[in-house]
């Protein structure tokens, strides 16, 4: 069995992706402002301390070589600016209005995805949860940077379907920094509320974290397949060899 990519069912329509309804998007984009909100309250604040101190640095890599922390910041950062710019490039208003605009805030993107993905990679090999942070939140990085190639060469290429599915596929993955969060919240009210006897914070913070370097993003995936096929865009199928 192999994965080919299949010709358009249907011609797609202008608002492809997460902008192509008002309610959606806009959810998309408020979650997606206030994780960013989140990170610059937690990070930037703090002066962004290099030095091995905890600061602004996530425990994780708090005492970790100066290029671990160096990865983690560019990773924040640029991911960050990745996650505030990606639903502006479904907003079909948008691009009817200024194509300048939406092909600038796609180069930012582009830059985002393009160094934010190697930093997340290099984070994976020093992940608090061992091989499953690796292999999860290190697959994560590659489909990263995979898919916004893929949606860049697209549009080089002049094809647009290509392109539009591609991007759905990317800022699904970008949008893994939100169901990440989403998921360790739901995960951790679950443990609580089913606990016999009292809660151990730390223990089910750890159990929750454990499952989330692949369910963070591998859901996502599911979903912008369904929307890609639903579009009529370009969609990977299994078919025989």
């Amino acid at each position: 069995m192999t994965s080919t990519t299949a010709p358009p069912a249907v011609a797609p329509t202008e608002g492809t992706g997460p902008g192509s309804g008002r309610f959606p998007w806009t959810v998309v984009l408020l979650t997606s402002l206030g994780i960013v909100g989140y990170v610059v309250a937690t990070y930037a604040q703090a002066g962004l301390p290099l030095d091995g101190s905890r600061g602004g640095l996530a425990a994780t890599y708090a005492e970790r070589p100066l290029g671990i922390q160096l990865a983690f910041y560019v990773h924040i950062v640029t991911a960050s600016v990745a996650l505030l710019v990606g639903p502006f490039q479904f907003s079909a208003a948008l691009r009817r209005r200024s194509r300048a605009v939406h092909r600038w805030t796609g180069r930012v993107y582009l830059a985002g995805v393009g160094l934010g993905s190697p930093a997340a990679l290099v984070m994976s090999f020093v992940s608090s949860i061992a091989f499953d942070g690796f292999f999860g939140f290190g697959s994560l990085a590659l489909l990263w940077a995979w898919t916004t190639w893929r949606a860049y060469r697209a549009i080089r290429g002049g094809d647009l379907p290509n392109h539009r599915a591609w991007m759905i596929r990317s800022f699904a993955l970008t949008y893994a920094a939100v169901t990440l969060r989403a998921w360790l919240g739901v995960l951790i009210l679950l443990q609580t509320l089913t606990a016999d006897g009292p809660v151990d914070g730390a223990h089910v913070f750890d159990t929750a974290y454990a499952v989330l370097p692949f369910l963070a993003w591998l859901p996502n995936l599911v979903v912008a397949e369904f929307l890609i096929r639903r579009r009529g865009l370009p969609s990977y199928r299994i078919t025989p060899a």
